[in-house]
Order: structure tokens, then sequence, then C-alpha cells
């Protein structure tokens, strides 16, 4: 019997969307500031850990600074990492961006609150009204340390309920927002991440009852398949039927709430990528002409407004995938 081969085959997201994705003008920008991390989560696409040593450099903070300060447009400076408190340059480009008039988002894994060094953390925040966007991939202890370690669940428990003792999450100058990351997938059994509105509920009336905790608002975000979660797919033959699914799952309505549009991804070496997820895989984002970006080219151009076209891969679908995912979670 001659078995029929499995298709392999992925439409260009570039050819699924009705327009070519194109960049607004830039609101945002979103850095990296290093891989050196006390975590290593098993859905990070980064790749962070105890062990990285990769961070920003003096001169590149420096220009980061400089972009910052120069750039009236920029309304957000997104910091994240690895657990970016932990890089070279975090307090200085914090202190920069809230002098200038900036939002400032902490992307916090909550329990570098209890490494040395570290546990002013809660009161730094407060006191600058920093937004806190933090990891809790379930309300469920389990789940969340099958994810990301043994005893992290409490010790994230630990840290909201510390920031909430601050006012985070009944403040109104205190934003604590939480983000749900589903199970890597063990099987071809895939899933679109929950209705966010519906998740929200049932991580607050669960985390209110149980540990008194409050928080703003849930952001859920799919797995996409680069990084830690690119590998474990390949090796379980699961990636290709992966990529399917999200494609099959593609949401034309997404596309316009895309993040990469309106946002610069920075590295720690200062080169500028589209989104976090191309950062990871290297796919540098360019002019019109096809001259890869750098912060300092985009001094001395001086405009943040180079880009014309969003590089795209065929992980895109997982952003646009039923109701959408994005750092603010779902789109639609």
């Amino acid at each position: 019997m001659v078995q029929t081969p499995t298709k392999t085959t992925i439409i260009p997201f570039e050819k699924k969307i009705s327009q070519p994705l194109t960049k607004t003008p830039i609101t945002t920008l979103q850095i990296n500031l290093g891989k050196k991390c006390n975590l290593a989560c098993t859905h990070c696409h980064v790749e962070a850990g105890p062990n990285r040593t990769e961070e920003l450099s003096p001169e590149v903070c420096n220009q980061l600074l400089e972009l910052i300060r120069k750039f009236p447009q920029i309304k957000t400076v997104d910091l994240t990492g690895g657990a970016p408190e932990m890089n070279y340059g975090f307090r200085e480009l914090v202190a920069t961006a809230i002098a200038y008039g900036k939002e400032v988002i902490v992307r916090s894994n909550l329990t570098i609150f209890f490494v040395g060094g570290y546990e002013d953390l809660p009161e730094y925040f407060a006191q600058n009204k920093i937004r806190v966007v933090a990891s809790l991939p379930c309300y469920l202890e389990d789940n969340v340390n099958k994810q990301r370690g043994a005893g992290v669940y409490q010790d994230s428990i630990a840290a909201i309920q510390k920031l909430n003792t601050l006012g985070y999450g009944t403040n109104p100058d205190l934003n604590l927002d939480l983000v749900y990351n589903p199970p890597i997938p063990q099987n071809t059994n895939f899933s679109l991440t929950p209705e966010q509105s519906a998740l929200e509920k049932d991580y607050k009336k669960y985390l209110e009852k149980h540990f008194k905790i409050k928080f703003n608002h849930l952001f859920t975000i799919t797995n996409l398949p680069i990084g830690r979660i690119k590998n474990y797919l390949e090796k379980q033959h699961l990636y290709i039927p992966y990529l399917q699914f999200l494609e099959r799952h593609h949401n034309e309505s997404t596309v316009a709430n895309l993040m990469c549009r309106n946002q610069l991804s920075i590295d720690y070496l200062g080169n500028i990528f589209d989104c976090d997820f191309n950062q990871m895989e290297n796919i540098p984002a360019r002019t019109k002409s096809g001259d890869r970006l750098t912060v300092s080219k985009l001094l001395e151009a001086n405009t943040l407004d180079l880009i014309q076209l969003v590089a795209t891969k065929p992980y895109c679908y997982g952003c646009t995938a039923g109701s959408g995912s994005s750092c603010g979670g779902a789109l639609v």
C-alpha cells in the first residue's frame, strides 16, 4: 500500500494577508537588555537562563538613552530580557524614560524579587510607577511549576502579594498585568489560547479566593514555534503540524493591530528588529533600500520611521491565529 506523503507546505505569511504588512509611525521601543535570568523556563523563546552572560553594553545603553530623549513620538519604553532587572542599564533606562514622560513597562518574572541584590525591586517599581507585566502561565500551581520550575508558583504568588501591599492592582497609577502562556503541545491535539476576558475572570476569581490577590489585566499569549519551543517541537516531529494548525486558524481581522507595526524591537547589541520574535530568529529590520538597521543608524538619520515593510516568517501565524496574540495579549 502506497502511503500519501505528509503535507509539509505552509503558505507564506505575506501571501496569506490581504495587503502588505507595513509599519505605522513608531510609538513603542521594546528593548531586550540581555539574556541573563534567574530562571530557565521551558516556554522561553529568548532561551534565557542563569548561565547566559549576554547583556547591554555601556555604548549601546548610551545610544538608547539618546534615542529616548530625542524622539517625543516614543510613548512607551518596554523593557524585557532575560530578567531585564538583572541586565546592565536597566535603572538608567527607567530613569530617563520617566524623566521624558514615557510609560515604562517591565516584563518581570516576579521571582527576581527574592534574589540577593534585587529585594528592593517592588518598592522601586512603585516609586517610579512602572507598569509590571508578569508571567503567570496558569493560576494553578502544578501547571506553573511544570513550565517554569519547582517552587516558582509560590514565589510568584508571594511577589504579587508584595506588589499588592504597595498598591499594585488597586491604585490606578500602579498597573499589574499577568501573562498566560498555554502548555507546550505534546501531540497533534493543538488548541488556541482560551478567550482572554473569560480566562481573566477565572484568574481573578481563583487568585482572590485563595490568595487575596488583585491585578489589572490578563494577557493571553500564543506559544510561537521559536527558541526552546521550536527545538522541542522538532524533536517530537510536531513543528510543521503546529505551524499548519496556526495557519489554518489565521484571522485576518487581527492584522491591523499587530504589535510589529508600531514598535521597534532592539537587542542588547543595538540591532533593530520588527518584533521580539524576529529578534530571536535573527531576522533584521531593513530600510527600503535593504540596509540593516541599528540604533546608531536611527540616530544618524534622525528618524525612527525608516522601515516600510515588516519582515515576516511562517511563525507570524502565531500572532494572527484565533483572537490574535501580542505582548499586550489578544488583538481582537
